[in-house]
């Protein structure tokens, strides 16, 4: 097996035994592989050991990696930061739409949705910690965001998710995923998906809920940001 296979053979195992843990079936939690800087050969060996989904940041190294790998049957979720400037190729060219954060970029993404594919699959990302840094609507306001969201013709949207603050202690870990999920309950819509977890904290992630983890140092190693 290549490293990828490997990695990604390793990945799978923490993924049954946290939700074994949780007692929950593993096949609720997908594996969300992020190959943001990552070249398409990495895809390909990826793909060839399993793995069939795939998050991406910065939208023009996504789009030349999709035309590249335009021969295998791979679904892109777009998990970065949006720009306005940015909808109309992220709603042409993903399934998935993980970083929705405020309504104008839901607006431009079902208006730009090309009538041929099916509703855009949408999460509405919350800055649980309150972070500065980070993106993410703040909680007080997500109730009306995903009101507004579900009117929106060419999107469907899915669930929440959260880059929550970064720790080492589990506690802390848990208390950030079980504090979406609580958002996610507290909406009252048909929702299913909880995009949270990373390399670091996926077990914490799954046993409060998640149903994809972002995964990409476990899978691919560290990442090189000189070219991006």
């Amino acid at each position: 097996m290549s490293t990828i296979a490997e990695n990604i053979a390793k990945v799978g195992v923490r993924i049954r035994e946290a939700a074994q843990a949780s007692q929950r079936d593993c096949a609720t939690v997908g594996l969300l592989a992020v190959s943001k800087t990552k070249p398409a050969e990495a895809i390909r060996q990826a793909f060839a050991a399993g793995t069939c989904d795939f998050g991406e940041n910065y939208l023009q190294e996504a789009l030349e990696k999709q035309a590249e790998l335009s021969d295998l049957p791979l679904t892109w979720h777009f998990i970065g930061p949006i720009q306005s400037n940015k909808t109309k190729p992220i709603a042409e060219h993903f399934a998935w739409v993980h970083s929705v954060d405020r309504l104008k970029i839901a607006q431009r993404l079902s208006d730009q949705r090309p009538a041929h594919l099916p509703p855009l699959n949408i999460c509405l990302q919350v800055n649980v910690s309150g972070e500065a840094s980070k993106s993410g609507c703040n909680p007080d306001e997500l109730q009306a965001l995903a009101q507004a969201v579900t009117q929106l013709p060419n999107l469907r949207l899915r669930g929440l998710m959260t880059i929550p603050e970064p720790t080492d202690d589990p506690s802390e870990q848990r208390a950030a995923f079980a504090r979406l999920r609580e958002l996610m309950q507290g909406l009252n819509l048909d929702l299913d998906t909880l995009s949270m977890g990373m390399s670091h904290d996926l077990e914490a992630a799954i046993a409060e809920g998640a149903t994809w983890v972002r995964i990409g140092t476990a899978l691919f190693g560290a990442r090189d940001y000189s070219t991006t």
